[in-house]
């Protein structure tokens, strides 16, 4: 079954990467993978949006995602910005990066809560002052994806070497057990 996600970060916070990581996980599991990037002159805090798609079969799309099954939000503050509604299908979820639980559901769309910015404070995951929340919300897609952790931690220590593999599995480990259904959104 092909499953489509679009990933939407602002510049800087590892979107791409996330995707590249999750297509790496999935194609060591025996899944079929894309991770399909789309940006142009955009620069640290630009909305960046990443596709993934995941299938048992070959996939013969190659486009971006108008429409997708599964959104990542990799700040609250992209809700503001975008109408999630135009970018999930019926049977739609999202997986939030937030630690504030009072976002009123106005969507009706299933959300699942994860503080990944606070996951990126503790382990130090910092650059330029920002919180690297990709890993954290790859371990966080993961779960959503029925991805195992363990092909997810492999994915980032092809990516990533030394300390800095280490830290970012860590921080996906983290999410991958703490992601949650929420209550409002």
């Amino acid at each position: 079954m092909l499953t489509e996600t679009m990933i939407l970060s602002f510049g800087g916070q590892g979107g791409v990467t996330a995707a590249r990581i999750l297509a790496l996980a999935a194609v060591s599991g025996g899944k079929y993978a894309q991770a399909i990037p789309h940006f142009g002159a955009e620069r640290r805090g630009s909305l960046v949006r990443s596709y993934l798609r995941l299938s048992d079969k070959p996939i013969r799309r190659h486009s971006s995602i108008k429409k997708a099954d599964l959104l990542a939000v990799f700040a609250e503050k992209i809700l503001r910005i975008v109408d999630v509604n135009e970018l999930l299908r019926d049977n739609r979820q999202i997986i939030l990066n937030t630690k504030n639980e009072d976002i009123k559901n106005k969507t009706g769309v299933k959300c699942y809560c994860i503080d990944a910015a606070g996951i990126a404070l503790n382990l130090n995951l910092v650059a330029a002052g920002w919180p690297i929340v990709n890993t954290a919300m790859t371990g966080a897609m993961a779960r959503s994806l029925n991805l195992s952790i363990d092909s997810v931690v492999n994915a980032i220590k092809q990516t990533f070497s030394g300390k800095l593999a280490e830290v970012n599995a860590k921080a996906a480990e983290i999410a991958y057990r703490e992601v949650r259904l929420c209550e409002t959104f």
